[in-house]
């Protein structure tokens, strides 16, 4: 889709409810994760961050969406694809501080060049014990990308038109932290297979972006 005709369209989502928790866990790989995100909630000790689903054009202004390949390192999360985002920090206000100013950390993307249209529903990720708040922005121009070199491996520029391709749902057998062998809901997006909690917050965008284009 033309980034002019998405940046005019898209703006309809701020008027929108949200999809929320249902049309997140149909991509969830656990059964459980709502009852692990009420004790969560409850014993208050998960930490927080910030993520952005991030649309801009490129070069011959096609909409596109960018992900993360992530670093291999000593963690839940090692090698996985994910949004641009990351842990509060000290000098944040909110959320949405954390969220851009994560993105412009690991994508190089300006925090004021930004700009946020939807808070989108809060996650729980049980492995990491973490709750993470995505937002949706876009960008008007194409950005000039400048990966982190310490947390990205690689940048993962995702036609829109890909993205709401429902052949791009597919499932994958995985083996976890907590689980063996298990069949989980996935998008397949520019070759890597995305799941988990980003599939998750991916199918809400989704949801989104069908509504209004």
């Amino acid at each position: 889709m033309n980034f002019h005709d998405f940046e005019k369209r898209i703006v309809k989502v701020t008027k929108m409810e949200l999809p929320g928790e249902t049309v997140q866990y149909r991509m969830a790989p656990m059964e459980r994760l709502q009852e692990l995100k009420r004790v969560a909630k409850h014993q208050n000790t998960a930490k927080r961050a910030g993520v952005m689903s991030l649309f801009y054009p490129s070069e011959n202004l096609e909409t596109h969406l960018i992900l993360i390949l992530r670093k291999s390192y000593k963690g839940v999360h090692s090698a996985q694809v994910g949004f641009p985002g990351g842990k509060v920090e000290k000098e944040d206000n909110n959320m949405q501080d954390t969220a851009l100013r994560e993105t412009e950390e690991e994508v190089g993307v300006p925090r004021e060049k930004i700009a946020v249209l939807k808070e989108l529903t809060e996650i729980y990720i049980p492995p990491s014990n973490y709750f993470v708040q995505p937002y949706l922005g876009i960008t008007s121009k194409m950005p000039k990308f400048i990966p982190q070199e310490d947390e990205v491996e690689a940048l993962i520029e995702v036609n829109l038109k890909d993205f709401l391709n429902d052949n791009s749902i597919t499932s994958q057998i995985i083996t976890t932290s907590y689980a063996t062998n298990l069949k989980v809901p996935a998008f397949k997006l520019n070759g890597h297979i995305v799941w988990g909690a980003t599939a998750m917050m991916l199918n809400e965008v989704r949801e989104l972006l069908k509504k209004v284009l």
